[in-house]
């Protein structure tokens, strides 16, 4: 796909198909993260969680012998069945 840097008040953009987007997994309103690498951009979808943690990199800082736990919260004050 060929297109032009266009100027949009006082910043400067570019448009993509839907069909680019679609095959970058981006939607519209995604994050993206944009850097310059041997004089291209480059676009990557950001895949966050509640917009702030990156999961790949939580689950990665994991201790490797981690196992999660029941935990007891106490009876219950009213009449929840748990």
């Amino acid at each position: 796909m060929k297109t032009k840097v266009q100027k949009w008040g006082n910043s400067q953009g570019l448009r993509f198909s839907r069909e680019v987007l679609r095959k970058a997994h981006i939607t519209v309103g995604d994050e993206v993260e944009v850097t310059a690498h041997e004089g291209a951009i480059v676009v990557k979808p950001v895949h966050a969680v509640r917009g702030k943690y990156d999961l790949k990199d939580l689950v990665a800082r994991m201790p490797a012998k981690y196992r999660p736990v029941k935990e007891e919260w106490g009876s219950c004050p009213g009449k929840e069945v748990w």
